[in-house]
């Protein structure tokens, strides 16, 4: 696993990050190919904010951990991804199709800002390769991200542009182009 170390107004020790790869790497029993894992340290006043991203083929798993102390944020955090691991990949497997779980799935995270209504500067742009997927998959990747849309390729519809997303009242919601 290849480990990516954020520091947000904290100084960390080198024990800590030996504690974060320890407790980090035994999520690899979970994954055939190898992972990358991000681990950002922030410190907000008093409060301790622990943020550990998991990406492997595609599929992000993410967790964000408030404590007093950083080594409690590491242990709740890889907790809440390994619940999130074991949950998503007996979905997969048993909804979708056998072998699913180690598909790639494109992360699509458009991350842009309106300030006013008359305002419409684009303060932040990302791209990505979409990739074919079931809206299913879709959905689940959207809530593993925690993202209230996600735009992929619709493998249902030869390829065609998609875009899922929750619905106020409750549900999922998809847009489909031509």
């Amino acid at each position: 696993m290849k480990y990516h170390f954020f520091e947000k107004k904290v100084d960390i020790s080198e024990e800590l990050r030996e504690y974060a790869q320890k407790k980090i790497g035994k999520l690899e029993k979970f994954f055939k190919v190898e992972s990358d894992a991000s681990v950002s340290f922030i410190r907000e006043g008093n409060r301790h904010i622990t943020e550990i991203t998991v990406a492997n083929d595609g599929v992000i798993f993410r967790a964000r951990e408030n404590s007093d102390d950083m080594y409690a944020g590491i242990d709740s955090g890889v907790s809440a991804i390994e619940r999130q691991i074991r949950k998503n990949k007996t979905r997969l497997e048993k909804r979708l199709r056998h072998g699913a779980f180690e598909r790639e799935i494109p992360v699509t995270t458009p991350d842009s800002a309106i300030e006013e209504d008359t305002d419409f500067t684009i303060i932040r742009e990302k791209r990505f390769d979409l990739k074919p997927m079931t809206p299913e998959e879709a959905i689940l990747q959207m809530n593993l991200l925690g993202h209230q849309f996600f735009m992929f390729k619709n493998f249902a519809r030869n390829a065609a542009i998609a875009v899922v997303y929750r619905r106020e009242s409750g549900g999922y919601g998809l847009i489909e182009g031509k």
